[in-house]
């Protein structure tokens, strides 16, 4: 079977390749990926360098301010983090357990929990990830359930993602909402807030399947609601390049089906970035950038989301 990888970053930049002619791309999806890879090593961070609690703290003012004015009513709030480890990138990719991966030429590597959407012959399903609890935790499932901040934020999105199948597709519905799904999160397990939403394409999909997910991106899970106006605000309020991260990617046949990945729990090569961050300076082996983030409502907490965000900074092994 032909099939052709596809990357697009967060500003909707797009990569086409068939996947027989990559050089130096590993993938993985949970019923195929393109190498043989198996690693016992363990890959962990030893050292995380966030961006200042002040620096957060204003940018998480000027989006609550945003918020309180109407402009945007979730928006997902992103930031770098300098961290150092044992291992290189590849090391990471191979060691790293997820149900989506991709190592990009030593550019970046990410272990995502969350695909974007799939096709299957002319159906499509698009699957919002929001709210994320320790799986530890005494009734983890009912607490994370039953959070009306959690249920709010997922809400939004599962109501984005809708509109967003409704540009391309026609019968839209929802098959399943808030599901519970387990994901590992270094020595962690966390309990993650699901939903399944499906639509009908028009049969000749396959032609203009590329201009099809650019009408969807960049995804609601990672920028909010509504969309066009929240995009904007975050590029002020976050003030860096978010590059690969939090774009998508994903395998074709061109025929009957795709698949693909959001862009998250992402590692970058600091030799690839361009921003400057505060306090962030890397200049050691194997130091590089992790970036990460969480979904900002009127309800937000600025300490706890601060703390979410360098909590999300792990490697699932």
């Amino acid at each position: 079977m032909d099939l052709k990888f596809f990357l697009i970053d967060f500003e909707g930049n797009s990569y086409i390749e068939e996947v027989k002619n990559l050089r130096d791309v590993f993938f993985s999806f949970p019923y195929y990926k393109n190498h043989n890879f198996h690693s016992e090593k363990k890959c962990k961070i030893k050292n995380k360098s966030p961006i200042s609690l002040k620096r957060y703290s204003k940018a998480f003012e000027y989006v609550i301010d945003e918020i309180k004015h109407g402009n945007t009513y979730l928006l997902n709030l992103t930031f770098p983090t300098l961290i150092k480890t044992d291992c290189n990138l590849l090391d990471i990719f191979k060691s790293s357990q997820a149900p989506f991966k991709l190592y990009f030429k030593d550019r970046f590597v990410c272990f995502s929990p969350e695909r974007f959407v799939r096709i299957e012959k002319n159906k499509i399903y698009t699957f919002p990830m929001k709210g994320t609890i320790d799986a530890s935790i005494p009734e983890a499932d009912k607490k994370i359930l039953s959070n009306i901040k959690e249920m709010a934020e997922h809400t939004m999105v599962v109501d984005l993602l809708r509109n967003d199948l409704g540009i391309i597709g026609t019968k839209v519905k929802v098959n399943s909402f808030r599901f519970i799904d387990k994901i590992k999160a270094g020595e962690k397990e966390l309990l993650q807030v699901s939903s399944e939403i499906e639509a009908t394409l028009p049969e000749n999909w396959q032609y203009n399947w590329l201009d099809m997910l650019k009408k969807m991106l960049p995804a609601g899970s990672i920028t909010g609601t509504p969309k066009k106006k929240t995009v904007e605000i975050i590029k002020k309020a976050e003030n860096y390049e978010r590059g690969f991260y939090t774009g998508i990617f994903g395998i074709t046949d061109e025929k009957t089906f795709l698949d693909s990945a959001v862009i998250i729990r992402y590692i970058e090569n600091p030799d690839n970035t361009h921003s400057q961050f505060d306090n962030l300076t890397p200049h050691a082996p194997h130091s590089y950038i992790y970036k990460s983030g969480g979904g900002i409502t009127i309800d937000s907490n600025m300490q706890e989301e601060y703390e979410e965000l360098i909590k999300k900074v792990y490697i699932p092994n």
